[in-house]
């Protein structure tokens, strides 16, 4: 090869000059690629990373918000105890064994108390929950398991007394003393304004002047015999030590907080604490007082409606992803959470191999050429399965037991753990949401909102027959969990027949067909449902039979017509449900089987649409209250196929 400039030829030999020429084309090739994959890889593992950091935020929510739930369930059993409305509180070791028993089951729980309006008081604490240091405060004897306090009036003094009582584990007196009684519980913030409506049952945070901890108060007001309030204090150590636990990188946190900025829970929540005095009420760290990046910016697009993982450019110059949940439970004390974690730290491996693999190219051309080709091709494989994962995730198909996509390389691993996560949460939503709902907002991809249309729908309800009778005398567990069974079979049988369970009503159910999606024949298809579901009824209640829980009768209404269905609620809780005279007289039908005797019962509009598909018996001809037109009421006693000819005959006659 020649090159002429000026009057100087420079020549090149052929063979360098190809060889240089394909290294230069391999080379540009082979770092093309890498630079390709890296940056499709690295889009993924962003948008991976914001998908990982919304888990760890619902796992850490789900946590906390289990402790609040937990506390409320149990001072509900608490304040409907007869001791405890009678005001029993004196001498009542089966009292104090119940206590007991509640503080062992719930250790978020420091302790359980009860105030009455006349100035009487219980309370029961866990001692080792308040730490060494609040032993020692209280005296307590080193084999005490609880401090048992009581303050009521004797029969024969005037004013009121206080015991102390220091009990073993197994709750025998260890040691005993009284005074006069100078703790009013009328005067303690849980107590004041409880009766009030719309009082909270979460106070605000402290700092528990005994425990040194930080906690909340969730309290239950009863009305019932000694009026009063029953009452818990939650400490969030437990949730401090999980929180701990979060492997986030080096700068990652997750915190708690409020909206009036108080830190509640973090990973570094002890150094602050002890910075502070001991005995401060509400002497909490504020979010610029703790060294969190200034997530202003993000937390006020939330607050505004915005999404709830979101990734920002901090004052740092670092890119950061965040996850912001509010704690439900908290009630009135806006209890939120948030995780956030830089992506550079939180995928810094993927940035290292990419340099490492940048620098072995430039080095090694011929030698990488076969690796980097290997190296694409997997992660093409990969990434390929991964878009294959989400697309049918986009189309709402979800195998029973799905496979993940697995690979060698960890990130890409951690990816597909990802979207098989994503592919869990969409099947809990549908959980939640009608499913064919949620189908059309994954495949559309838009979002919630209100409003709705007119459309002509099948709408059926059901109720149990002596439902409350069966639950008066029941155990409240087996109650919930037998009904939950019946409402698994009879849910089952109506999404079969292209139904859509809208909502439970005690131990009712609202169902409707042609919406969300189109049905043509609804009608037939939620007459057949209704026969299906008596069936499967029949079949649940001899397994009941047999395990000695009393049957569930199922009881009918079944109307069609025109209807407005769409989402209503607010913009933090919505439904998606049907409104108007359909759903209405759909609902009266139901319970009108017990004036005559019947099972199911539909208008003469479900009739008329499939009068040679089913068999009916003419009822009755009512007017329903706030409806002008007088109906005709049908049985629907079985498919035209199924019924024997003297039974139609019988019928006709």
């Amino acid at each position: 090869m020649y090159f002429w400039r000026g009057t100087i030829r420079v020549r090149f030999g052929y063979q360098l000059s190809i060889t240089v020429l394909f290294m230069a084309v391999v080379l540009a090739v082979g770092l093309g690629l890498v630079v390709l994959s890296f940056d499709r890889a690295r889009s993924i593992t962003r948008a991976a990373a914001v998908t990982f950091i919304g888990r760890v935020a619902d796992h850490t929510e789900d946590r906390v918000d289990g402790q609040f739930k937990a506390v409320r369930s149990a001072l509900e059993v608490l304040k409907q105890l007869p001791p405890v409305g009678a005001g029993s509180i004196s001498d009542n070791p089966a009292l104090y064994q119940i206590l007991a028993a509640l503080l062992r089951e719930h250790g978020q729980l420091y302790n359980l108390y009860v105030g009455y309006d006349d100035g009487a008081f219980i309370e029961l604490d866990a001692l080792d929950r308040a730490g060494p240091a609040a032993r020692a405060q209280f005296g307590a004897p080193a084999a005490a398991a609880f401090r048992l306090i009581v303050i009521d009036r004797k029969p024969s003094a005037s004013s009121r007394i206080r015991t102390t009582y220091y009990l073993s584990p197994s709750l025998e007196t260890i040691s005993e003393s009284q005074r006069e009684a100078d703790y009013d519980p009328r005067d303690r913030p849980w107590y004041r304004g409880a009766f009030e409506p719309g009082a909270a049952t979460v106070i605000e945070p402290y700092r528990f002047k005994a425990a040194a901890l930080i906690g909340y108060t969730v309290r239950a007001s009863f009305v019932q015999g000694r009026r009063g309030i029953v009452a818990g204090d939650i400490l969030l150590t437990d949730a401090d030590t999980f929180i701990r636990a979060q492997k986030l990188g080096k700068s990652g946190a997750v915190f708690l907080f409020d909206d009036a900025g108080r830190v509640i829970g973090h990973s570094r929540m002890s150094e602050f604490l002890k910075a502070r005095s001991q005995d401060a009420t509400a002497d909490l760290p504020r979010l610029d007082e703790i060294g969190i990046v200034d997530i202003a910016r993000p937390l006020a697009a939330w607050r505004h409606g915005g999404d709830a993982q979101q990734v920002f450019e901090a004052k740092d110059g670092r890119t950061y992803v965040v996850a912001f949940r509010s704690i439900g439970t908290a009630g009135s004390a806006n209890l939120r959470l948030a995780v956030m974690a830089p992506l550079d730290e939180f995928f810094s491996e993927v940035e290292a191999a990419r340099r490492w693999l940048l620098l072995l190219t430039s080095a090694f051309v011929l030698a990488a050429i076969p690796v980097i080709w290997w190296i694409s091709s997997m992660l093409s494989r990969s990434m390929k399965a991964l878009a294959a994962e989400t697309d049918s995730v986009q189309r709402f198909e979800m195998p029973e037991n799905p496979s993940r996509v697995h690979s060698t390389i960890r990130e890409i691993d951690d990816l597909g753990r990802s979207v098989s996560t994503m592919r869990a949460v969409v099947r809990t939503f549908s959980s939640f949401v009608p499913k064919r709902l949620v189908q059309q907002l994954v495949e559309t991809g838009a979002e919630l909102r209100l409003g709705g249309s007119r459309r002509k729908v099948t709408v059926l309800f059901t109720d149990i027959e002596g439902f409350t009778n069966i639950t008066e005398n029941a155990d409240p567990e087996q109650v919930m969990l037998q009904t939950s069974r019946y409402f698994a079979v009879m849910t089952e049988v109506i999404v079969a027949h292209g139904g859509t369970v809208d909502k439970f009503v005690g131990d009712g159910i609202m169902a409707i067909w042609n919406a969300p999606t189109e049905n043509a024949d609804h009608v037939a298809h939620a007459s057949a449902a209704v026969l299906a579901c008596r069936d499967a009824n029949q079949a649940l209640n001899e397994a009941y039979m047999r395990e000695g829980w009393p049957d569930y009768r199922t009881r009918f209404g079944l109307h069609t017509g025109e209807a407005v269905v769409g989402i209503i609620g607010s913009s933090d809780r919505m439904s998606y449900t049907a409104l108007g005279a359909t759903v209405n007289l759909a609902a009266r039908l139901e319970p009108l089987n017990k004036e005559y005797g019947t099972t199911i019962l539909v208008s003469e509009a479900v009739q008329q649409r499939v009068a040679e598909q089913f068999v009916f018996q003419a009822v009755d001809t009512i007017k329903p209250r706030g409806f002008e037109a007088a109906v005709q009421v049908f049985e629907l006693r079985g498919m035209a196929t199924h019924l024997s000819r003297p039974t139609l005959s019988l019928l006709d006659e």
